[in-house]
């Protein structure tokens, strides 16, 4: 595994296969794959509806045969295999687009059996086993002529079950619970005995690769990268040019379905930063893009309609816009005027100001003949808080943090600008409109500047307390002091590496042993669950008297503190910045479902840059020589004010500030402002925040993935499939052999034993409204934990040609990709094919 230098802990999947993973992938992104949840309808996932697409919908009938769309992406595609380390969002695009998919997402984000490759998938026998029958569409075939059937299952089953180490495997979620994979009765039957139930069975084989990917580990690690030796979609891969950074994908004539509308995609690999350039200049089709360029559309959308040219715009709010008559006139005469020198020098300022406005006009001419298509992507930016050590450590604090933040506030400033739905999201496992969910959020409360004020008191952070250090009370100062604070710390470091108790493992058990005996009698509900949450979280965690130890708290209850195993000398709160040489993190490559659009992900996220200036932890007010004679004579000065030191919270003479990392990339516009936002609701508590802004490239990989940081911001998408792909998110950090500790992909280092242990069930019943209860519960304890506060939904923006359909915001669901095409024109004789 890949070695970097961290200061603390290591994340690392639990199964042995992952010392074989590669970690780049995780270390450049923080998402799982857009996927989104299962099962039917519960009441409250109908009354918070998903925000609707926005991509043109039309008829088959109503789209020209032929063209070619010109779609961007972020980046060329280092692997064509979607289940190894570094695959991205362009690799899963592919994917999408030249190989089968069993389920598809619609877009409700509920995932549909697709008719294209399967007559029916069922539960057949649910005793002594799960066994899960499979028949396939009879037409089904690789582009090689061979029929899909249950040899690519079992090549696939083989490659990612992770019993064979020479695969270069990222996940291998639901794949390990499978015994054995069998032909049925014929050849387009496929059955799947699983060795223990598994919920998530729908999420298996999809992408399905042909057996001659998945046969060996060779041409698993190495020869999908480049290249596929057969594909089976609408489209087939055609060429992949590096030099001029494009995909090529044609139609693919063997292809049973509805063939596709195109007779080709490329996609070309354009920055962020170069998209608005680019459709400018026309050589795009349809592009993810940020606000700015999405403005910049609609002003020409405007223009237009006002019957206003790229000239007359460019003059009305273009380059030309400052040029006044009096101006203009006072240039003419200085171009033309007795001294040549300034002459000469105005003339090309003169010239350069009109190849300005030209291009301008130019480009507002060709924005026009574009359209802005706008959802909410189903993933959410959180708010994440590092408890390994420091002031987050202690709950009360990550508690008072999430009091203070207004997330409705933030949520505003982001969407409604863009005229999308603004509620923040009330689940870390699910959106609005997904089946799963329910708004868990009162588990932790709502914003309450108060409350954050109480909670920060009880954790002893307290007015003035960075300007004194109390001595403990019978204890004099010096070596009696220093042993007492230094036996401490060693009780506490001795409690850290010993892990949970077995009071702990004991009342973990009793836990799994009621909610199952809730269950049978029928008692145990959502709204009970999240009460309990929410008592529990509100407990003093200072507090170790026996009741609190046998109740089931999120707060105390299984909670895993990483960081209290520092050596003596290393300061609580260390630099940002490099740990070390001594130091290494293996890093787990993304989880169940992960790989896909991990890299992509993280990628289209807009970087936060908050500035460079850190903000003072505590002012120093100027010293004010008050009323003179009010306790002295006169002539002698009124006592000095306090230093807003006292003022600021502070305990033990530390003051309290917490280190906000950010990513300062391009497109952060409205990032920026979200974290200056909470920034100044922080400071409202009496919170000071360290802001520093780091490079794209370090944010993951050195800071968050790392451990070193107290607060940062990066985007979790929503999961189809939550008890297996959201587990290793929130999974409790265990302890490894070689005293430092597996994480996966809990970057907050923040989880219990029962929010396992809520997964795990859930994942394991066959009952879809049990587990969808399970995945309620164990989310109602996320929050009353602390360690992730979701802010909201991530806007989700494309430009695309005004004249094609069936493409654009797409929201929860997929793209059917041989749907996607030009609209047909209208004639006076009716419909007429665009080439």
């Amino acid at each position: 595994m890949s070695q970097i230098g961290a200061p603390r802990g290591r994340t690392c999947s639990r199964s042995p296969r992952s010392r074989t993973l590669r970690s780049v992938a995780t270390l450049t992104s923080a998402v799982l794959a857009v996927t989104v949840l299962a099962g039917c309808s519960s009441d409250e996932a109908d009354e918070a509806r998903a925000a609707a697409q926005d991509n043109a919908p039309a008829a088959r009938d109503k789209v020209a045969d032929g063209g070619t769309l010109r779609w961007a992406v972020d980046a060329l595609p280092t692997t064509l295999n979607t289940f190894q380390a570094d695959a991205d969002g362009t690799t899963s695009r592919i994917a999408g687009a030249v190989l089968p998919s069993l389920y598809t997402i619609d877009e409700r984000g509920r995932p549909q059996r697709n008719p294209d490759y399967l007559e029916s998938a069922q539960v057949a026998e649910t005793e002594p086993k799960q066994v899960v029958l499979y028949k396939l569409n009879q037409q089904a075939v690789w582009s090689d002529g061979r029929e899909i059937g249950a040899a690519d299952f079992v090549a696939q089953w083989r490659a990612l079950s992770g019993r064979d180490t020479a695969y270069w495997t990222a996940r291998n979620s639901g794949y390990e619970r499978i015994e054995k994979i069998e032909r049925g009765k014929n050849d387009l039957e496929v059955r799947v005995t699983f060795s223990k139930p598994y919920a998530d069975w729908q999420s298996l084989f999809t992408p399905l690769y042909p057996k001659q990917v998945m046969g060996s580990p060779n041409s698993f690690n190495d020869g999908a990268r480049t290249t596929l030796k057969a594909t089976a979609g609408p489209f087939l891969l055609k060429a992949i040019d590096r030099k001029n950074g494009d995909v090529t994908l044609a139609r693919n004539p063997r292809w049973w379905g509805q063939p596709a509308k195109l007779d080709s995609m490329v996609l070309t690999a354009v920055s962020r930063a170069d998209r608005a350039d680019a459709l400018a200049a026309g050589t795009l089709d349809l592009a993810e893009i940020d606000r700015s360029t999405a403005e910049r559309i609609s002003l020409a959308l405007r223009d237009a309609r006002a019957g206003r040219n790229g000239a007359q715009a460019a003059l009305a709010h273009g380059p030309g816009a400052s040029i006044t008559p009096s101006k203009a006139l006072k240039s003419w005469a200085l171009a033309h005027g007795s001294d040549e020198e300034k002459a000469e020098e105005v003339q090309a300022a003169r010239e350069k100001n009109q190849k300005a406005i030209a291009a301008y006009a130019t480009a507002q001419d060709t924005l026009a003949k574009y359209v802005v298509r706008k959802s909410l992507e189903p993933a959410y930016t959180q708010l994440s808080l590092n408890g390994e050590s420091g002031p987050l450590a202690d709950e009360r604090v990550r508690r008072a943090v999430a009091r203070a933040i207004n997330r409705r506030e933030l949520a505003e400033s982001v969407l409604k600008p863009l005229g999308l739905p603004a509620d923040p999201p009330g689940s870390h496992l699910a959106l609005a409109g997904q089946a799963a969910y329910a708004d868990s959020s009162d588990a932790l409360g709502s914003q309450d500047t108060a409350e954050a004020r109480a909670l920060l008191a009880d954790a002893g952070w307290v007015p003035g307390g960075a300007v004194r250090k109390p001595v403990e009370a019978g204890t004099k100062a010096g070596s009696e002091a220093e042993k007492k604070a230094a036996e401490k710390k060693a009780g506490e470091k001795t409690g850290e590496k010993t892990g949970e108790t077995a009071d702990e493992k004991e009342k973990a058990g009793e836990d799994g042993a009621k909610t199952e005996g809730a269950k049978k009698d029928g008692t145990t509900t959502e709204g009970a669950d999240k009460e309990g949450a929410k008592k529990d979280a509100a407990k003093d965690s200072a507090a170790t008297d026996a009741k609190k130890q046998a109740e089931d708290t999120a707060s105390d209850e299984g909670l895993y503190i990483v960081g209290d195993d520092k050596p003596a000398g290393r300061p609580a709160a260390p630099a940002i910045g490099a740990a070390g040489p001594g130091s290494g993190t293996e890093i787990l490559a993304p989880a169940a479902a992960a790989a896909r659009q991990s890299a992509a992900l993280l990628a289209r996220a807009e970087a936060l840059d908050t500035g460079t200036g850190a903000h003072a932890a505590q002012t120093v007010a100027r010293t004010d020589k008050g009323v003179a004679g009010a306790y002295a004579p006169r002539g002698t000065a009124a006592p000095v004010t306090a230093p807003e030191a006292n003022k600021a919270l502070g305990k033990d003479g530390k003051a309290l500030s917490l280190r906000f990392v950010l990513p300062s990339g391009p497109g952060s516009e409205a990032l920026r402002a979200v974290g200056d936002r909470i920034v100044r609701m922080l400071d409202a508590v009496g919170i000071r925040t360290e802001v520093t802004k780091v490079s794209d490239d370090s944010f993951f990989k050195d800071h968050v993935a790392s451990g070193d940081y107290d607060l940062a911001l990066y985007s979790w998408p929503a999961s189809a499939f939550p008890a297996t792909d959201a587990r290793p998110i929130f999974a409790k950090p265990e302890p490894a052999s070689d005293g430092s500790l597996l994480v996966e992909q809990n970057y907050s280092r923040v989880g219990t034993d029962r929010i396992d242990q809520l997964f795990d069930q859930a994942a394991g019943t066959l009952d879809e409204e049990e587990a969808r209860e399970l995945v309620r519960q164990a989310d109602a304890r996320i929050w009353a934990a602390a360690g992730s506060i979701p802010l909201y939904q991530r806007p989700q923006l494309v430009a695309a040609k005004a004249d094609l359909v069936n493409a654009g915001a797409w929201g929860l669901a997929g793209p059917r990709y041989q749907d996607i095409g030009f609209k047909k024109k209208e004639t006076s004789k009716g419909a007429e094919r665009t080439p």
